[in-house]
């Protein structure tokens, strides 16, 4: 993985190489045991033709995830092909969002890992299911001018990150601490949210320094705003961030619907990454919200690049979307580089046996689709 964020643009051939996935071992349990719970998510045989509905919290107001996994299976029939209905419920973070599934109010959601593990820790009835993104995507950016060159120089510095309670502030410490600082007394973490308020807290002087994740930084650089990275190093190389969880009862009781939502989920954001610019569509079609009083057509560019920046995380670093295969699949030892990372940040106190937090059984069943029909028909699409 690249240490400074990458192009906003789409990849080409040129810039990949054949892909090198890692399959987890336990994704050998078999299609036929996974497609054979019921529509209804009992544990036992039944009609798994009948729709079925799921609860998914997230961000559906950002042109991120939602707009890949939900508002692209929606509007190309991937969900209708699952006879699956999903609800969108909008959580403000990954703690939102656990709390939404911890509450019954969602089924599914996308959280940071760090975010699933510290709620398992507190007792949280919880697991990761699915791997969402893939690459690393939090990175340190300050103004091109800054004196600040490398992590060292963020002694005694002011970093704004999205909130305390958000994945940017034990990410900004972890970095601190890699540099040699102390991610407690050397820095100073000010809560500054994302977009236009970052934005303005770094270019006032408030903070020295963002502490953000990819697609927020592209929304920044979208308004005019110029960023130089400092480079993660390699300790950040193979840690897992968003991901996919549910409770474990819900697991369960609604395996074949979790199922039917990776599936589809994973067909969209196939899509998007052949077609962003006609994803972003879509998504203004489905998130109206998202336009913000403007135009589809004032806002395509920009919002595809921020949209780019979220698909060039969740897919491989290397190889063409022809050779994307093992949708979800995090191995042992990127959880255990996760695990040491979540600890060292200061958001567990003990390591956490992967078998609980991490329930991998849907992910065979999750992969049985036409990837390459999937990519025609995004070729096909094209922007309108």
């Amino acid at each position: 993985m690249k240490s400074t964020p990458r192009t906003s643009t789409p990849r080409t051939s040129a810039s990949r190489t054949t892909a090198s996935r890692t399959t987890a071992a336990a994704l050998a349990v078999s299609t036929a045991a996974a497609l054979a719970l019921t529509a209804c998510g009992g544990d036992s045989g039944g009609d798994s033709g009948n729709e079925i509905t799921v609860a998914f919290a997230g961000a559906v107001n950002a042109p991120k995830e939602d707009v890949a996994t939900y508002a692209v299976a929606k509007d190309q029939g991937f969900l209708d092909k699952e006879k699956l209905k999903v609800k969108t419920i909008n959580a403000d973070g990954s703690s939102a969002a656990i709390q939404a599934v911890t509450s019954r109010s969602a089924d599914i959601t996308a959280a940071d890992v760090g975010s699933i593990l510290a709620a398992k820790e507190k007792g949280v009835p919880i697991k990761a299911i699915g791997g969402l993104v893939q690459n690393w995507p939090w990175r340190i950016a300050v103004k091109p001018d800054s004196p600040i060159k490398s992590g060292t120089d963020l002694k005694g510095k002011k970093i704004g990150v999205i909130s305390l309670a958000s994945g940017s502030a034990p990410y900004a410490r972890a970095f601190a601490k890699d540099a040699g600082l102390d991610g407690q007394k050397d820095v100073d973490l000010l809560p500054v949210g994302i977009g236009t308020p970052a934005a303005s807290a770094l270019n006032t002087g408030k903070v020295d320094a963002l502490a953000l994740y990819t697609a927020p930084y592209a929304a920044i650089e979208n308004s005019g705003t110029k960023l130089r990275y400092l480079p993660n190093s390699a300790a950040f190389q193979g840690i897992r961030s968003l991901t996919f969880a549910a409770r474990e009862d819900t697991i369960k009781k609604k395996k074949d619907a979790l199922t039917r939502y990776l599936r589809s989920a994973y067909q969209g954001i196939l899509f998007s990454s052949v077609q962003p610019k006609g994803a972003m569509q879509i998504g203004f079609k489905t998130f109206p919200a998202m336009l913000s009083g403007q135009s589809a057509e004032q806002r395509l560019d920009g919002d595809t690049k921020v949209l780019q920046s979220f698909l060039d995380s969740a897919t491989p670093a290397q190889g063409e979307p022809e050779t994307f295969t093992n949708w979800g699949a995090i191995s042992d030892a990127e959880w255990n580089k996760t695990m040491a990372y979540t600890r060292s940040a200061g958001q567990i106190t003990e390591n956490i046996q992967i078998s609980d937090a991490w329930d991998p059984s849907l992910l065979a069943a999750a992969n049985q689709f036409d990837g390459a029909q999937v990519i025609s028909k995004a070729k096909a699409y094209g922007p309108k």
